[in-house]
């Protein structure tokens, strides 16, 4: 099991006012912390804390939780919305998930007693940042270089928006089939706690 947010990656939805890859980044996300582990999910519960619920928001969020669950052949079976008054800034949420998974004990990855000299390494490219470094990314992309979150970006081909905004990539159907032939010792997912 896991439990993760998306960090400061919300600032960037908060400032283009777009929703739409929260839930899925966050889904994402728990999913690789577990399945390096091994583990394929089972099911996943979300958080969402705010002063005052916006039904698009929200709507916006809950579509993407959906849409990676889907992917990722686990199911939502809900979770905690909460409304706070004065706790949150007007516009703002907080949102975080849960997920459970499962691996035989006999197949669980932790690289401990398996890993030795001379085994090779094989890094997976991301999808972007994914949910780590957007305090220096913001800081970078809108007060160092002045962009605003619609400028575009010749060399990533696309809006600074939508570069920052990136879905984190869900890892499992990559490494599923060397899971299911045995051929990995260990993983790790090197922006979250797995």
């Amino acid at each position: 099991s896991s439990a993760d947010g998306v960090g400061t990656k919300l600032k960037v939805a908060f400032m283009t006012k777009r929703h739409d890859t929260i839930g899925e980044c966050l889904v994402n996300h728990c999913v690789n912390d577990i399945a390096v582990q091994g583990a394929v999910p089972l099911f996943f519960l979300d958080y969402l804390g705010t002063g005052k619920l916006e039904p698009h928001v929200f709507t916006d969020i809950i579509k993407g939780f959906a849409r990676g669950c889907a992917a990722n052949g686990c199911t939502l079976i809900g979770g905690e919305t909460a409304q706070m008054p004065g706790f949150y800034q007007a516009g703002e949420y907080d949102v975080s998930g849960t997920i459970v998974g499962v691996v035989e004990k006999s197949k669980m990855l932790n690289g401990q007693k398996t890993v030795k000299r001379g085994d090779a390494v094989i890094g997976i490219a991301s999808s972007g940042l994914h949910t780590n470094g957007y305090s220096l990314a913001r800081r970078v992309f809108f007060e160092t270089c002045g962009l605003r979150p619609d400028d575009a970006i010749e060399e990533l081909r696309c809006s600074a928006g939508d570069a920052l905004l990136a879905i984190h990539r869900s890892y499992l159907p990559a490494i599923r089939p060397l899971l299911k032939a045995g051929l990995v010792k260990g993983m790790a997912h090197i922006t979250g706690g797995g």
